[in-house]
């Protein structure tokens, strides 16, 4: 059954199968992409333990090969709601006989959302239950809903930037960069920009994102904890999906070892990671 948080502004929902948002909206409006399958079929999932696409679909860790397919297991298996109340609630996720068979290690995994006045926040934990160090990414997928012309929406960042989005070839990140044009820190949305597929920003100067709608901002992602960054929509869909990542997809050169792949986090025996984003509302 989905879980609801409201405060006076906002409402939230959220379906316990992956801990994914699918509905934010005050009293007029829905934010989050509705997940017609007609263009994509989800709404906000969690990215875990690994971001992206791995090579062959294979990674490899003390010696053996697993496999695990793109963006990993978490958004697929159902969290146990651990703690709740009318404006906060906290779901959990840990390793159990058939992650063990994709990933060798022991973990938990806890995602709270929190309703403060107009913004939602998104907090990770990953903690380690094993006796080894873990190796992991993270990272958040939301959809916003972009009704009527997807041209009249822009984007604006914190800080004048310039913005070079590594280019993927057949999942998997490139050598090969590109440089997106902008006015200052001003992107105007079209779907040309995303032909060939996400926009990529190992880094950015930038932890803040505005969306914009004929110039009028609306809305707030807020990614302090994550040091790099995904934009992506489907061809003429009406949604953008502004993606904090820790980690991205491998490369074509990538050795296959986990302990070698960029962006990967290592969390000592016993200890924890956590990291957070939100999203603000400023109708």
């Amino acid at each position: 059954m989905n879980v609801t948080i409201t405060n006076e502004f906002l409402t939230a929902t959220i379906n316990p199968l992956g801990a994914e948002l699918i509905s934010l909206k005050d009293s007029s409006n829905e934010y989050i992409w509705e997940g017609n399958p007609e263009f994509w079929g989800k709404h906000s999932p969690i990215l875990f333990p690994i971001v992206g696409t791995l090579k062959d679909n294979t990674y490899t860790y003390e010696g053996n090969d697993y496999n695990m397919t793109r963006h990993g297991f978490a958004r697929d298996n159902h969290f146990v709601v651990k703690e709740r109340d009318s404006r906060s609630v906290v779901f959990s996720f840990s390793s159990n006989e058939e992650t063990l068979k994709q990933y060798p290690f022991t973990f938990e995994l806890e995602l709270k959302y929190t309703l403060k006045e107009k913004t939602l926040h998104l907090d990770y934990t990953v903690k380690n239950l094993g006796d080894k160090i873990q190796l992991f990414a993270l990272g958040a997928h939301p959809a916003f809903a972009l009704p009527g012309n997807f041209e009249d929406y822009s984007l604006t960042f914190e800080k004048e930037e310039g913005l070079i989005s590594s280019q993927l070839e057949n999942d998997l990140v490139s050598e090969k960069t590109v440089k997106i044009e902008s006015d200052k820190n001003k992107l105007v949305l079209s779907h040309k920009l995303f032909e060939n597929d996400a926009l990529i920003f190992k880094t950015l100067i930038s932890k803040k994102i505005t969306l914009n709608k004929l110039d009028t901002p609306f809305l707030n992602v807020n990614f302090h904890d994550f040091p790099h960054l995904g934009i992506w929509t489907k061809a003429n869909a009406p949604f953008l999906c502004i993606e904090p990542w820790q980690g991205y997809s491998d490369s074509s050169t990538s050795t296959g070892k986990l302990e070698d792949k960029e962006g990967i986090v290592l969390l000592a025996t016993g200890k924890e990671y956590n990291a957070g984003f939100s999203i603000e509302i400023l109708r």
